[in-house]
């Protein structure tokens, strides 16, 4: 199927599905937003019913609901919240063929409330498909014990999952198989292209601005494009509207500030505003490490980062908004004497969100620029480098149909890439590119009457331009809800993209984080496992996604999820490691695979998912378990890459005391097989002939290298780490509060190993016991 052939198929459904929508008149509708009254900030997932029936919906990450298809008359709409806020009650009467628009504002409970009548979660679980995704809050977040007393993403990641992290110090995360190029990650809409620094207890995210993340490991719908593994989709949070407040966090690994407030207040009978919110991490391990943890180098450890990002909100009366934004973010890595890395990245843009007035359509959408540059140099090496930088805009309409929903739209991606790299052989590989992609969908939401069956369909097709590639891509999500407690979901689909990473699967350790348009010169054919040699009839990466579970309500407390998958990496693009000839006519009799900067590989990845979850009160337990099986085929031998970690479970427990809550323990306990290696087959001196055919090889020293034993893989030894953390929280006046934390990562200084370095023949742990303290103030 062409571009064209599949941009008119999803004309043709949203048209047909619109004008089905449109024939009934005969009823209202009423639709709004709900704000928390305190700050002005939207209330995530809070379910809004007519009381005395089963009509309603759930608010959204704007806040926002749409209950259509209401029968003329006088109603009640209520909102029943479990969160401390008060039980809300609004009276209205509407007429056929009306629209009308609601604003309703939470008020904080006095009373604490023994139990919640109507559960908004147990709403979503039935209503929602929720296929290989995990909702993240920051109130989720800080129940993990952190690194510096302050929550932070990539530590909450590394819990979920599905999820493989390799190291501390330069290690990736890897989801359900799929490498770190292939997790698109965007915040507010915007493409962050390394939102991970080097020292990986970090993220470039601040938590206390995050309103919602969420991160799909699988089966997602066609509202994301250009990925093949997984999404990581992070919504940040208006600045308080109602008065101006901040936070200030220092700890040993950094500080940081974040301002929030009005410049326009929220004020009673009046609903525009507009806000601001700015935030700024800084570490300064470098010089604090010298003196608080030389024994782990006397050195200090060399990792250190600034995070910038702020961010205006205007809102109207109806409650359309647009949100302006940029950051800064930077890392930077200083090994004496063997290497020194830096990258920057920065950018901005906006968000919009309109509600237009006789219309029950939203239409939401972005516009933003974003840039990543990274350069390594090691020592005795030349320089690498790369750099990215672009531009994305969409924009999404969503039509609302009682429970039913469709949802299509348009996203526009470009970019330039700028690569320069040699490999190990010291052969030159290099590439400047500029591309765009074009992508449109469309999604449609089915709940049965009695909300029974869930079917999520969706089509999406993406046109890559300097590719001269099409790929049309169906997907589809389901729930069947077979009791109120027991639920079973499934997801498939076809994913393709466009961008590869600038290094290879096989790099257990590589701080060098950079990003390639997918290559043109690629072999025209490939071997596939069996043996046959098949024609590349394509220049895109692809795969596709399997995945069934089931839902368990054990207990009115704990939960049990369960899931199955299979991704199918049909076509993979990697760095031709083995390159030692140009690819020009003198060496055209020579194999592919010796001379092509780029190699096809294909690959498989499936596994199991087990998570198990009790939340109540003071009291939150949740265990994951994961079992995974990944597999590379290169064209010569089935490879494990070295993330393919067998077993790995994590065990957290956070649990609030004293008389007035204000003590917390926090606790993690991760456990995971040890990842897969080649033992080295034997020792060699390596003369690299700069010179070409000139070279004296008699007169020239080599360096000592290595060959890999490649009739068999062993594993490294199994890893395991205990985090705990205590904080201690003081009320010191209405708004303005003061926590204490202290804690201590790997408490009983497990020995886990990073790596092996084979030239030096020795062995680099990961990070050992690291005991830390800090003080936060929110005021």
């Amino acid at each position: 199927m062409n571009f064209k052939k599949s941009i008119l198929v999803i004309i043709g459904i949203v048209t047909s599905t619109f004008i089905f929508a449109q024939q009934n008149s005969s009823t209202g509708t009423v639709r709004g937003f709900v704000y928390l009254k305190e700050t002005g900030e939207p209330q995530l997932f809070t379910n809004v019913i007519l009381k005395g029936t089963t009509i309603g919906n759930a608010t959204d990450v704007n806040g926002y609901f749409s209950i259509t298809k209401i029968p003329p008359g006088s109603y009640t709409l209520m909102i029943a919240s479990g969160l401390g806020y008060d039980t809300l009650q609004e009276n209205f009467t509407v007429k056929a063929g009306e629209i009308i628009n609601k604003k309703l504002y939470l008020v904080k409970s006095n009373v604490k409330l023994k139990e919640i009548e109507i559960s908004a979660e147990q709403e979503e679980k039935q209503t929602e498909t929720k296929v290989s995704v995990n909702k993240i809050d920051p109130i989720v977040i800080k129940k993990l014990p952190t690194v510096g007393g302050e929550p932070d993403l990539a530590q909450y990641l590394q819990v979920l999952p599905g999820v493989v992290f390799t190291g501390d110090q330069g290690g990736q995360l890897y989801i359900r198989g799929g490498a770190p190029i292939q997790n698109k990650v965007l915040l507010d809409g915007m493409v962050v292209y390394n939102p991970f620094h080097s020292i990986g207890l970090f993220s470039v995210f601040d938590a206390d601005i995050i309103r919602n993340a969420d991160v799909y490991s699988g089966g997602f719908g066609a509202e994301y494009g250009g990925r093949i593994s997984s999404i990581m989709d992070i919504t940040t949070r208006d600045g308080n509207k109602k008065r101006v407040g901040g936070k200030l966090a220092v700890s040993p690994f950094g500080a940081k500030v974040l301002a929030e407030g009005p410049l326009k207040k929220l004020k009673e009978g009046a609903n525009s505003s507009i806000s601001f919110i700015l935030s700024a991490k800084t570490s300064y391990l470098p010089t604090t490490s010298k003196a608080l943890y030389s024994y782990i180098d006397p050195n200090g450890l060399p990792f250190s980062f600034n995070d910038y990002y702020g961010k205006i909100s205007f809102n109207s009366n109806n409650g359309s908004k647009l949100n302006l934004f940029g950051f800064n973010f930077n890392d930077r890595v200083n090994y004496k004497a063997l290497q020194e890395m830096k990258w920057d990245s920065y950018g901005g843009g906006g968000n919009f969100l309109l509600v237009p007035q006789n219309s029950p359509i939203l239409v939401s959408g972005n516009f933003a620029y974003s840039q990543y540059g990274i350069k390594l140099k090691p020592e005795g090496e030349k320089e690498k480098s790369s750099k990215i930088r672009g531009f994305n805009m969409g924009v999404n309409f969503t039509y609302f149909m009682s429970r039913n929903e469709l949802n299509y739209g348009v996203e526009i991606n470009g970019f330039t890439t700028d690569f320069d790299f040699y490999n190990s052989l010291n052969r030159r590989i290099s590439q400047k590119e500029n591309t765009t992609e074009i992508g449109g969908f469309v999604k449609y939401k089915f709940v049965s009457k009695r909300k029974k069956l869930l079917l999520e369909p969706s089509f999406r097709i993406q046109y890559y331009a300097s590719l001269k590639n099409t790929s049309p891509e169906p997907r589809i999500g389901l729930k069947y809800n077979i009791t109120p407690r027991i639920r079973f979901k499934g997801a498939a689909g076809m994913y393709s993209q466009n961008l590869i990473a600038a290094n290879s699967d096989r790099d257990v350790v590589n701080l060098f984080y950079g990003f390639l348009s997918g290559p043109d010169n690629l072999p025209e054919k490939y071997t596939d496992e069996n043996g046959n040699v098949k024609d590349v009839n394509h220049k895109l990466q692809k795969a596709n996604h399997y995945i069934v579970g089931f839902e368990f309500d054990l207990m009115k407390h704990l939960d049990l999820n369960i899931e199955a998958y299979r991704k199918d990496f049909t076509q993979l693009t990697n760095l031709n490691t083995n390159k030692i000839f140009e690819d020009t006519p003198d060496n055209s009799a020579k194999p592919d695979i010796y001379k092509k900067d780029f190699i096809i590989e294909t690959g498989q990845a499936q596994g199991l998912d087990v998570v198990l979850k009790y939340d109540r009160k003071r009291l939150y337990l949740w265990f994951v378990y994961s079992l995974t099986y990944v597999t590379r085929w290169d064209g010569l031998q089935t490879y494990r890459p070295h993330f393919d970690r067998r077993h790995n479970a994590n065990i957290v427990a956070s649990y609030t005391f004293g008389k007035n809550l204000n003590w917390e323990i926090d606790a993690r306990w991760n456990i995971g097989s040890g990842f897969p290696f080649r033992p080295t087959g034997g020792f060699y001196e390596d003369l690299n002939f700069q010179d070409g055919i000139t070279t004296d090889y008699t007169g020239t020293n080599g360096e000592l290298n290595y060959y890999f034993d490649n009739s068999q893989t062993k594993e490294l030894p199994w890893y395991h780490r205990l985090d705990i953390n205590i904080k201690r929280t003081f009320l010191l006046f209405e708004n303005t509060k003061l926590e204490t934390a202290v804690g201590a990562t790997n408490v009983y200084n497990r020995e886990n190993i990073f790596y092996f370095d084979r030239v030096q023949y020795k062995r680099v742990n990961q990070l050992p016991l690291l005991p830390t303290a800090s003080i936060i103030m929110t005021f």
